[in-house]
């Protein structure tokens, strides 16, 4: 999951990020339509919709349509806008005994008693230079995870440090160790109703050792001792990530998001079902096509770089 919980589609926002309503800080994304929503939905309710529905009417350089959710546990629809579900993975938290023994399955508990054995130790972290660094190596392992470009790879320090301590206020972190390296971390955040996972990655190198796994017992061990109710792990996909997911315990919530049409191209795009974008509108046959391919032509590019500098440092030898 990337720095941030997801927006709604892969929008590129395309305006001031600074615009304030009701003490909410508003994004919007796309161009046509542009959708509204608040940056922090995660985090925070929409408890008065039609404030920022008239706010943003008025707004110079508003929206065609405002978008919102009801956060987990509010499944039941509150509002009579136009309504959808979001699915979200979300992991009900009793006890760390009760996942261990009831939630997960045999091959996710194997997986972190294995990180146990193979030395990895996974503790609180502070954030400091040190982890700072271990950050940005993992980072600049691979530019490709999960088929597509990472989005931190190329980053350099300063630029992690100062992208990564803007919500400590809200956030614990994570390190899964191999001795004194660095070889995962998770960032688990406090939404009040639940949990986030901001953060959870680590080096492809060590997959063998299972930190991953390793790191999200940790966090489902700090949920119970803090009493939260929930971890949620962005959205419900059916893909490898899933997979994961459903391994470790984790369930489908579908929660209300509404849309609020704010202009005629937005009662338009409502219509015609682009509120979601191009690619939500795609079949889901075509759209696990289109990510195969898409796999295939980065790990092809990745392989032809690889190939290139060999040729190249051979070429030098020489």
């Amino acid at each position: 999951m990337g720095r941030d919980a997801p927006a709604v589609g892969e929008r590129r926002r395309s305006v001031d990020r600074n615009m304030k309503i009701d003490g909410k800080k508003i994004i919007i994304e796309g161009k046509i339509p542009r959708i509204a929503r608040t940056e922090q939905e995660w985090f925070e309710d929409v408890e008065n919709p039609e404030m920022l529905i008239d706010a943003l009417r008025r707004a110079k350089r508003g929206a065609d349509i405002l978008t919102f959710w009801q956060r987990l546990p509010d499944l039941e629809p509150k509002y009579s806008y136009k309504m959808e579900r979001d699915a979200i993975a979300a992991l009900p938290i009793k006890t760390y005994a009760f996942w261990w023994e009831k939630q997960i399955d045999a091959s996710a508990r194997n997986k972190v008693r294995k990180a146990d054995k193979k030395g990895i130790t996974v503790k609180l972290a502070s954030f400091d230079d040190h982890l700072v660094e271990g950050m940005t190596s993992i980072f600049n392992e691979t530019p490709i995870r999960q088929g597509r470009p990472f989005l931190h790879y190329g980053k350099d320090f300063e630029t992690i440090k100062r992208q990564f301590s803007r919500f400590l206020f809200r956030e614990e972190i994570f390190g899964a160790y191999l001795g004194n390296d660095l070889v995962g971390f998770i960032m688990l955040a406090d939404a009040g109703k639940y949990a986030v996972l901001g953060q959870i990655i680590s080096k492809i190198a060590y997959r063998s050792l299972a930190p991953t796994n390793a790191l999200l017992a940790k966090a489902v061990e700090r949920c119970a001792e803090k009493g939260i109710p929930y971890l949620t792990y962005a959205y419900w996909l059916e893909d490898g990530l899933g997979d994961f997911k459903r391994s470790n315990g984790f369930q489908r919530f579908d929660l209300p998001r509404y849309f609020i049409p704010l202009t005629p191209t937005g009662k338009l795009a409502l219509k015609s079902g682009l509120h979601r974008g191009v690619k939500a509108a795609l079949p889901g046959r075509v759209k696990t096509l289109l990510k195969i391919l898409r796999k295939l032509w980065y790990e092809r590019r990745g392989l032809a770089r690889n190939s290139s500098s060999r040729l190249s440092t051979v070429n030098r030898a020489g």
